[in-house]
């Protein structure tokens, strides 16, 4: 398995332009330009509304890209989607899908990956914090046959330190050769059948696919402040979920395969311990005549629980 170097990513390839000199025939697009889909998790990220549109649509006739925009409204109570469906005006690029409540952005990802059938998708955040003339230089890796393209950012990042410490632990862990997951990317939509992602998931999405066998290069992307609206991953209750998820996904990869090397040791363990309990506790009550019942819970609590390990 193989990793691209950071920051390779080839420059955009623009469809015609400026430099297309005038009546001469236009630049081929690539297919990844045309067969992508961009995946814009929103939640109550209306005062960002007016930038981000504007500037996908920009983005899109500048760069020639002929893919789809799909906008997840996550249960927004600040009017997300119709604002987003208004600064388009017609712009037939973009699609808003809705969930009535707040299901997170791996929900949002999977709920937009199920309403298309384009071959790439491109997970881009609507808080304008990478901005969408990065976009080709993700579809160019993947015209060049990598699977999934991850973004490393570069810039100011006010969560940078415990980042580092959350991505260097998952390296460490996985030995995954990327130095940022929790950045802009683009796949193979294909990917997401092979890979089981539970709730806030998408954070271990490339762990997960590198651990299937999928290729995985990284390319450096510029980081800019929030145009507005408050963050939407912060707080110390993410840090610790973050470490429980990353837990979590470790036990999956180095158990799903073999269960009983997780439960039926402990499993066994526990009953031969239970069993041997029962035999202390029936040599003290009729051979010492001392009757102990906590000795009776003890074993009923480890036999049962050896037991469950094993089903």
């Amino acid at each position: 398995m193989s990793s691209g170097a950071p920051g390779d990513g080839a420059g955009a390839r623009r469809a015609g332009g400026a430099d297309t000199p005038a009546g001469s025939a236009p630049v081929s697009v690539p297919a990844a330009y045309r067969d992508f889909a961009l995946v814009v998790p929103a939640w109550n990220e209306a005062p960002n509304i007016p930038f981000l549109i504007p500037e996908l649509k920009a983005a899109f006739e500048e760069f020639g890209l002929a893919g789809e925009v799909i906008l997840v409204d996550d249960g927004s109570s600040d009017g997300t989607g119709s604002l987003a469906e208004a600064q388009a005006g017609g712009w037939d690029r973009l699609r808003v899908l809705r969930h009535r409540v707040n299901r997170g952005k791996t929900e949002a990802l999977l709920t937009a990956a199920a309403a298309t059938d384009k071959r790439y998708l491109v997970l881009f955040d609507a808080d304008l914090q990478h901005l969408p003339a990065e976009i080709p230089r993700f579809l160019d890796k993947l015209e060049d046959g990598w699977d999934i393209v991850t973004g490393r950012k570069v810039g100011r990042y006010d969560k940078r330190a415990v980042s580092s410490i959350y991505n260097a632990l998952s390296r460490a862990i996985f030995r995954v050769p990327v130095s940022d997951l929790n950045s802009m990317k683009a796949f193979r939509a294909d990917i997401l059948q092979a890979v089981r992602l539970r709730h806030d998931w998408h954070r271990f999405f490339v762990v997960l696919a590198y651990k299937k066998g999928f290729s995985v290069t990284e390319i450096d992307i510029e980081l800019h402040p929030r145009r507005a609206g408050e963050p939407k991953y912060s707080g110390k209750g993410r840090v610790v979920g973050g470490v429980l998820d990353l837990a979590a996904v470790w036990f999956q990869l180095r158990f799903s395969r073999k269960p009983m090397v997780a439960f039926g040791l402990p499993g066994l363990l526990l009953t031969a311990l239970g069993i041997l309990t029962g035999l202390v506790a029936l040599y003290l009550r009729f051979a010492m005549n001392q009757g102990f019942r906590p000795l009776l819970y003890l074993v009923v609590l480890l036999v049962t629980v050896g037991v469950l390990c094993f089903l």
